[in-house]
């Protein structure tokens, strides 16, 4: 891989920097609106389309038939989050650059007040695409990168990718995190500090995810995958993704105590328009967002989740973090007993 790094000229460092102090303030008015609101949702992640252009072993996220949800019910379910109060909508899949109104639906976030955000699995990022996602006002970009070169289980390789991230460190005038994967059985986890030396040599933050063995289980980092995310959390020690300290126990396969605001302070909703407490455990509630209501939200809240102490989804936990210290739970007598941890995190 390309050893050198991208250095911007001055006017673009100039806008980046005025684009990046706006960000700033609008996301410290979010932390304070969510510390004061404690019912207000703080992240919706919704599904513009389930179709995926590669086909990663691991993921049970995507097909390769849906067709992209209309436009108009995209907007209509932005709308009814912004009328909840959520503060960061953000577009994932499948694969949401296959839409092709995605733009349009980003811009309309923006218009609706929240903060704009992608996950993607990077493949169509190229010039022209970064502008236009410039043009439409997008904030955040969240890209996975599980290895060096692609391999039987995952395509989503620097290799393949790393043109890409040229072009956006060019480009992009949105914030870019890319994300890199230890444990679960990874054949080359040296592999992770590569991607994540890459990612801040280009500009970007780094931050390093957990998942689970082959069968979905948390199991501890063995010695050499612990060295790899050791290094990287030294390495991305400036970044927003060491705020996320549930990351030690899940390292050594531990449970975390913590209280799952899923459903309330996260939203996941899918393309059929339902929510959903997380990708991993789709079917719960299972509510069409047009009739959530802030009654669901505070019901969600007070939920106790069986699957919490074991879950590795870190945005989850992230929002989660607002309400460690207040808001007791109770099990659920219906749906939440049945929650079981599926796979890994984000």
């Amino acid at each position: 891989m390309p050893e050198t790094a991208y250095t911007p000229d001055f006017r673009t460092r100039l806008r980046r920097k005025r684009l990046a102090m706006h960000r700033s303030l609008r996301e410290t008015k979010m932390v304070a609106l969510g510390l004061l609101q404690k019912h207000r949702p703080v992240l919706a992640q919704m599904i513009p389309t389930r179709r995926c252009n590669i086909a990663c072993a691991y993921c049970n996220e995507y097909d390769k038939v849906s067709n992209p949800v209309p436009i108009e019910e995209l907007k209509a379910r932005v709308d009814h989050l912004a009328d909840l109060g959520t503060m960061i909508i953000t577009m994932s899949g499948g694969e949401p650059l296959i839409h092709p109104e995605l733009e349009d639906l980003l811009a309309h976030v923006r218009k609706r007040g929240a903060i704009a955000s992608l996950i993607t699995n990077g493949y169509f990022m190229v010039p022209d695409r970064i502008k236009s996602l410039n043009d439409a006002g997008l904030e955040h970009v969240q890209i996975s990168i599980d290895n060096v070169n692609p391999d039987d289980v995952s395509k989503k390789s620097l290799k393949v990718l790393d043109k890409k991230l040229e072009w956006m460190a060019q480009h992009a005038d949105f914030h870019v995190n890319i994300n890199s994967v230890v444990g679960g059985g990874i054949e080359n986890p040296e592999d992770a500090y590569v991607i994540a030396r890459r990612a801040i040599d280009l500009g970007f933050s780094s931050t390093v995810g957990i998942i689970h063995d082959g069968e979905g289980q948390l199991k501890p980092l063995a010695p050499e995958e612990r060295s790899v995310y050791d290094r990287i959390q030294r390495l991305s020690k400036s970044s927003y993704g060491r705020l996320n300290f549930f990351q030690e126990n899940i390292a050594n396969g531990k449970p975390n105590d913590w209280r799952c605001r899923a459903g309330a302070r996260y939203l996941y909703v899918c393309e059929d328009g339902l929510v959903h407490y997380c990708s991993q455990q789709r079917g719960y509630p299972g509510t069409p967002l047009a009739e959530y209501t802030m009654d669901d939200v505070r019901r969600a809240y007070s939920t106790e989740k069986a699957c919490a102490p074991m879950c590795t989804v870190s945005c989850v936990h992230k929002v989660s973090a607002f309400d460690f210290f207040r808001g007791p739970q109770r099990p659920d007598s219906g749906s939440a007993d049945g929650l079981v941890q599926l796979s890994s995190g984000d």
